[in-house]
C-alpha cells in the first residue's frame, strides 16, 4: 500500500506550538464509528478555537448520515468516519452524495493510509481525508483550513506576556523578546502594549506615547488591516508598536470583543504579535490569555509570585487542554539579601519547567532603559541578555502551518465521477 504521510499534511497532527486558525460560525455534524473518534471530536468541539461553531457528534458512520439526511438538510460541514476498505467506502460516499446539499463540505476520517484512496477522494470532491486516529488539534486545523482561501497568508501567531504580580518585569521580557524575534527571524513583529495608563513600551523604545490603540479599542467596528497599519508606530526594521496614551487623566475601558477584533485583523498581516498584558484581572484579560497561541508568565522567585502563578497556570491548563502549557520565566533572580524560592522548588510547585531564569541586573537594565534601548542591544553579552535571547529564539523558530487547500463540494463532483 502506498503511504499517505508524504502526501496529505492533515494526516499528521500539527505542532501545538503553531498557530491554528479560528473556525468560523458554521454548523458541523460528525458521524463516527469508533468511541475513540467520538471522544476526540467532542474534545475538539469544546476547544477555544471552535467557540463560534456549533457541532454535534452522532454514531453510526456514513450509513447513519445517509438515513438522517433523507429527511433533513445537511449542515455546512459534515464529518464522517469509516473503517471500511476502499471500494465499500467509495460506494457509501456515493450514497451520501445523493442526499447532500451542494454547498456542504465533507471531511472523511478513514483507517486506510493509502495515497491512491486519498487522490481518488480529492478528485471526487471530498474536502479532506484524515487518517485515524485523529487528534483534536489536528481536526481543528483541518476544519479551519477548509474555510481559508488558497491565497490567504499564514495565520499570525499571538504570544501573550503577563506578570504573576506587578513589578515582576513582564513588560521588559516582552519588549526584549519582540525586538529579538523581529531581528533574528526577519519577520514583521508587532508589540501591543495593553496597559493603557501605565504602559512602558514607548518609554523602553524612547518614543512619545502615541495612544494609537485607543482609536481601535473605542471603535472596534472600524478596525481593519488598513486602519491598524496607520496606527502602528514603526520602530525600525521589522518591528512596530501599538500602544496606549499613558496617563491617568481619563478612564480606560477595554472590552474583550475589541481585543478580539484587533488581533483578528493583525493576524492576517503580521506573522508574530507580542501582547504586553498588565498584571490585573478582568474579563478582557482572561479572554486574551485564553485565546493567545502561547503565554509567557513572568514571576519572581518569592511567595506572592508562586501563589499567583500557580492560580493562573491551573486556570490555563483547565481551559486550554489542547494547547501547550505557558512558558514560565523567573526574573530578578539573585537580589542581594532577599530570601528566594529555589528554581527547582518553584518549578515543582507550579508544575512547569523554568523556560528562562533572568538574573537580577539593575545596572545594565537601568542603563538600557535610560538610553531607550533593549538590554539585548545595549548589553548583549550579559547573563540576563543571554537568558532573554534563548527565550526569544525559541519563539522565533516557530512557524504557523500553511493553510490547507480550499475544498470542493462533495455533491458537485462525486455524482459526476468518471
Amino acid at each position: 500500500m502506498n503511504d499517505l504521510s508524504g502526501q496529505n499534511a492533515t494526516s499528521r497532527a500539527p505542532d501545538v506550538t503553531q498557530a491554528v486558525a479560528l473556525v468560523p460560525r458554521i454548523n458541523i455534524q460528525a458521524f463516527c464509528e469508533l468511541q475513540e473518534t467520538v471522544n476526540s471530536i467532542q474534545t475538539a468541539f469544546a476547544d477555544r478555537r471552535m467557540a463560534r461553531a456549533h457541532g454535534t457528534v452522532l454514531t453510526g458512520g456514513i450509513d447513519a448520515a445517509v438515513r438522517l439526511y433523507q429527511t433533513q438538510s445537511t449542515p455546512n460541514l459534515l464529518l464522517v468516519e469509516s473503517t471500511a476498505a476502499r471500494e465499500p467506502l467509495l460506494e457509501s460516499l456515493a450514497s451520501l452524495a445523493e442526499v447532500c446539499q451542494p454547498d456542504t463540505k465533507v471531511i472523511v476520517i478513514g483507517h486506510l493510509n493509502d495515497v491512491v484512496l486519498y487522490r481518488d477522494l480529492m478528485r471526487r470532491g471530498v474536502g479532506e481525508y484524515v487518517v485515524a486516529p485523529v487528534t483534536p488539534l489536528q481536526l481543528i486545523d483541518t476544519i479551519a483550513g477548509l474555510y481559508r482561501s488558497e491565497r490567504a497568508a499564514p495565520i499570525g501567531r499571538v504570544i501573550a506576556f503577563m506578570g504573576a504580580k506587578g513589578g515582576a518585569g513582564s513588560s521588559t521580557v516582552a519588549h526584549n523578546c519582540g525586538w529579538e524575534i523581529a531581528r533574528v527571524a526577519d519577520a514583521e513583529t508587532t508589540i501591543i502594549d495593553l496597559d493603557l495608563a501605565f504602559g512602558t513600551a514607548a518609554l523602553d523604545f524612547n518614543l512619545d506615547a502615541s495612544g494609537g490603540i485607543m482609536e481601535a479599542i473605542l471603535q472596534p467596528e472600524r478596525v481593519d488591516a488598513l486602519l491598524l497599519d496607520r496606527l502602528l508606530v514603526r520602530l525600525g526594521g521589522k518591528l512596530s508598536l501599538l500602544g496606549g496614551p499613558g496617563g491617568v487623566d481619563k478612564d480606560f475601558t477595554i472590552e474583550a470583543h475589541a481585543v478580539e477584533t484587533i488581533l483578528t485583523a493583525l493576524r492576517s498581516n503580521v506573522p508574530l504579535i507580542v501582547l504586553d498584558i498588565p498584571c490585573l484581572w478582568a474579563p478582557w484579560v482572561r479572554f486574551t490569555l485564553l485565546h493567545a497561541d502561547h503565554i509567557v508568565l513572568t514571576a519572581e522567585p518569592e511567595l506572592a509570585s508562586l501563589r499567583n502563578a500557580r492560580a493562573i497556570v491551573d486556570l490555563l491548563k483547565a481551559a486550554r487542554p489542547n494547547d501547550q502549557p505557558p512558558s514560565l520565566v523567573l526574573n530578578k533572580v539573585g537580589i542581594p539579601k532577599r530570601p528566594e524560592i529555589p528554581a527547582a522548588d518553584f518549578s515543582k510547585a507550579i508544575g512547569l519547567e523554568i523556560a528562562a531564569s533572568v538574573p537580577f541586573d539593575p545596572q545594565n537594565f537601568g542603563s538600557a532603559l535610560n538610553n531607550g534601548k533593549m538590554l539585548l542591544e545595549a548589553s548583549p553579552r550579559t547573563k540576563a541578555a543571554e537568558a532573554l535571547r534563548r527565550l526569544s529564539r525559541s519563539f522565533s523558530a516557530e512557524r504557523a502551518p500553511a493553510p490547507a487547500a480550499a475544498s470542493k463540494s462533495l455533491i458537485k463532483k462525486l455524482l459526476g465521477r468518471s
